[in-house]
């Protein structure tokens, strides 16, 4: 399967590099490209990896062409992932992009991957080593089930990272905010 990962170059959310890290056929998009250019790329693809910061309304680039801080996937480039069924959406809210557009795939809600998140959620005695806990299981235990199908996948992160929850508070309000669309 040829797989697009686009991961916007940020130091802040580098823990989700072992997600893709070991992935064979993929081609990295990590800085400023043309909109022509993604397109043609996300069209060449059968599975796109979106991964960072984002919000409602996409996936953020600190390198955008449009704007420092601009949309690298958003409402443009919609109807050229509504024909693909196992994308991945991982970023802060990416539920509300997925389900206003019906796009298929993983995606998250609200993903807690820094302490000030943590503190914005009211979430309890949140340490730099929770964070980190939690983000590097995420992404470790991912990597593992990437090459199965959507929903085995889901499956597999669900049961994984759910033995983790029950010890980590960020990996248990993190749990509760992940989904799939088929």
């Amino acid at each position: 399967m040829k797989n697009l990962i686009i991961h916007p170059k940020d130091d802040t959310t580098d823990f989700l590099c072992g997600i893709y890290s070991k992935l064979r056929d993929k081609t990295l998009i990590t800085g400023d490209i043309s909109e022509k250019k993604l397109i043609a790329q996300i069209r060449t693809h059968e599975r796109v990896l979106m991964l960072g910061h984002g919000s409602p309304a996409g996936l953020i680039s600190k390198c955008s062409i449009k704007d420092p801080y601009g949309y690298v996937v958003d409402d443009s480039t919609v109807k050229y992932l509504q024909n693909k069924k196992s994308n991945i959406f991982i970023w802060c809210n990416a539920d509300q992009f997925v389900r206003r557009h019906g796009l298929k795939g993983f995606y998250t809600g609200m993903f807690i991957s820094e302490v000030l998140e943590a503190d914005m959620f009211e979430l309890p005695c949140v340490t730099e080593e929770t964070i980190a806990e939690s983000n590097y299981s995420f992404s470790a235990i991912f990597s593992k089930y990437l090459a199965e199908a959507p929903d085995k996948l889901y499956h597999h992160v669900l049961a994984d990272y759910g033995v983790l929850a029950e010890t980590n508070t960020v990996a248990a309000y993190n749990l509760q905010r992940l989904y799939y669309n088929h």
